[in-house]
């Protein structure tokens, strides 16, 4: 188990990273997503992808000082950092994948160990390639010492339940890591109306959703009892989806034949992330998933993020016994991570 430093304060499972730079390709050809950086407004950088400007970034994406301070505003101890869900290339060929997870693997491992004990990582994987995934997972463990690691609700269409990531998922559980689960490229963007943000605001929520249903509905956690999964954004549409889920298996044998466990039971097996924006919503999942289930989550650094989750939970949260789960161990569970014997 991993000793953090620690002082009582909220833990981040849901912040994200954004190198200040990239490397250039080695090899003969450099894919079109290959990403690379250009300048932009002072503290702010360009992240290019396919010869256009995917996201503009701030230096915290980067900066390991800044971002421990913007903690201490937020009332957070320890964060968890991942990539920004778009590097994990999960369409790019699998060698140049490899290549650039990597190296912002390598990054994040610098960021931790500038943190002062703030920061512990979550690394990414080229799942297109299931091989190269499993050597890269056992780097990341033995290595770079990672709490877990984190995937897209999809890879390259496929649901995150399905048989083909089951061997995976064996090797995960076997290494005690946790699977934090971010929407990545989701279904349905044809049905939305309005401006290219709408994905983040409607289509990440639903296909997170459709994930976590993808977990239950082929038994993952049922085969794999010691697996730490946790979904984004409240779990999506998760909460909602759950009641209709749960009357089908009751209603259809079919469903009761598939499904092993009810819906309702192993949902509650699952973590989720706080990141909801909203008080009553925040308290319906827990209602719906279990107060030991539910952890803070930011979406730090980008502008769609919560500035205040230690305040928010206090708001929302009128226990303080299942205040303080929310807002700290039941991260401390998911990520495996033990207090400080100083603390």
């Amino acid at each position: 188990m991993t000793r953090i430093s620690t002082c009582g304060c909220g833990i981040d499972v849901h912040a994200h990273v954004v190198p200040a730079s990239f490397p250039n390709y080695m090899g003969a050809a450099v894919p079109a997503d290959w990403p690379s950086m250009a300048d932009a407004k002072p503290c702010h950088k360009h992240v290019m992808m396919s010869g256009r400007i995917y996201r503009t970034v701030s230096d915290r994406c980067w900066d390991v000082g800044k971002r421990v301070a913007d903690m201490v505003e937020m009332g957070l101890d320890l964060q968890a950092i991942s990539p920004m869900p778009e590097l994990l290339s999960y369409w790019m060929e699998a060698s140049p994948a490899d290549d650039l997870l990597r190296y912002i693997n390598d990054q994040m491992a610098e960021m931790v160990a500038h943190s002062g004990g703030r920061l512990v990582a979550l690394g990414a994987l080229p799942l297109q390639d299931i091989d190269r995934a499993m050597v890269e997972l056992h780097r990341l463990k033995h290595e770079l010492g990672f709490a877990g690691i984190e995937i897209g609700s999809n890879v390259n269409g496929r649901p995150i339940g399905s048989p083909d990531f089951d061997g995976f998922f064996a090797e995960v559980e076997k290494l005690d890591m946790a699977v934090f689960v971010h929407a990545l490229r989701p279904a349905g963007m044809d049905r939305l109306v309005g401006p290219a943000q709408l994905q983040q605001v409607l289509a990440y929520p639903t296909d997170i959703g459709l994930a976590a249903a993808s977990v239950i509905t082929s038994n993952l956690l049922l085969r794999r009892p010691g697996l730490r999964i946790a979904f984004s954004h409240g779990g999506g549409t998760l909460a909602s989806l759950l009641p209709r889920l749960q009357e089908g298996y009751q209603a259809f044998p079919v469903l009761r034949e598939s499904i092993r466990e009810a819906p309702v039971a192993q949902a509650r097996r699952l973590y989720y992330d706080a990141l909801v924006y909203d008080d009553a919503t925040l308290r319906h999942l827990i209602a719906k998933f279990g107060e030991t289930q539910i952890m803070l989550g930011t979406d730090y650094p980008f502008a769609f993020h919560d500035r205040t989750p230690v305040a928010r939970a206090t708001s929302a949260i009128p226990d303080e016994a299942t205040r303080k789960l929310v807002v700290r161990d039941n991260a401390r569970r998911f990520l495996g991570i033990g207090e400080s014997v100083t603390s």
